[in-house]
């Protein structure tokens, strides 16, 4: 029988650069899409899934999102002598248990290999998850829901993908396809190749930023071996490690939003806008009047 998968580890170290100056003294992964942080939609995402523990590898300046999964006292006071019993119980709502968290320091900026190395130690020697905060998701059910289903047959390491453009496989870590793997659309995967050429590439699909990975793969990441750009790669050890346990690919059918980027963050408003009913009419009309008036 597999391993439950317990654990998940949030890179959420990173500068948010592309962000600037919005995330000079706010991490990029509070930026809100609609009225929730990024770091939250991923953290229920993994909740949802049946993960209990939430590892957060940070860095300098990221004190807010410990702050943001903790209880603030006088304002909870205040909105209960208010008579905003609803937000006290929303914000209740997405709390961590005491002892559900922890958190460590990624203390140089070298890469999202290293990122998960540091977690080495929270994790033990079971299967984790993995979630990048840039990348949050619209489907039901989730897809590390779906992902840990697949490994619930499977066992081994899945990765989730999805497709795109065959001419834009440069951007993206593409997997390549074998044959089909337990009772859904699962399959084993034959090779892994960063950013390769639309001719030579083994497929469209395309690595979406979530992992269950098994503990050996701290083995390959504390070699702390520099990839592309000078960083420890997540890729790379995934390359070595498949050379001694097999991969599956989950094929995620929802949809993703890339929030590292300005048009993916600005999309990912407007896709859960859209998908709240107390917002999607106005927003519709809004959306209207704007394209009207821009020549859309």
């Amino acid at each position: 029988m597999n391993s439950r998968i317990r654990k998940a580890v949030f890179p959420v170290a990173g500068l948010g650069t592309r962000f600037l100056p919005a995330t000079k003294a706010m991490p990029k992964e509070m930026l809100t899409v609609v009225d929730r942080p990024l770091i939250q939609y991923v953290i229920d995402e993994a909740r949802a899934a049946g993960i209990e523990h939430f590892v957060l590898i940070t860095g300098r300046g990221k004190g807010v999102i410990a702050d943001h999964f903790d209880f603030q006292i006088e304002l909870e006071a205040t909105l209960r002598e208010r008579g905003k019993t609803e937000a006290v119980e929303q914000l209740a709502a997405f709390m961590p248990t005491p002892g559900q968290m922890s958190f460590t320091r990624q203390q140089s900026p070298l890469g999202l290999g290293h990122a998960v190395w540091c977690a080495h130690d929270l994790i033990g020697d079971e299967p984790f998850a993995v979630l990048l905060p840039d990348m949050i998701m619209q489907a039901d059910p989730g897809c590390m829901a779906e992902m840990v289903a697949v490994y619930n047959e499977t066992g081994g390491n899945v990765i989730a993908v999805e497709e795109c453009d065959p001419a834009l496989t440069n951007q993206y870590g593409i997997v390549g396809v074998g044959k089909k793997a337990g009772t859904g659309g699962a399959f084993e995967i034959t090779g892994m190749v960063e950013k390769p050429a639309p001719d030579k590439a083994p497929s469209n699909l395309y690595i979406n930023g979530r992992y269950i990975l098994q503990p050996q793969i701290f083995a390959h990441l504390a070699k702390q071996q520099r990839g592309a750009g000078g960083e420890i790669q997540l890729t790379d050890a995934m390359i070595a490690l498949s050379k001694e346990q097999p991969f599956y690919g989950c094929r995620f059918n929802g949809r993703t939003y890339d929030c590292g980027s300005k048009i993916g963050f600005l999309t990912a408003n407007i896709a859960f806008g859209l998908d709240r009913p107390e917002l999607s009419s106005e927003l519709k009309q809004e959306l209207r009047e704007l394209l009207a008036k821009h020549g859309g």
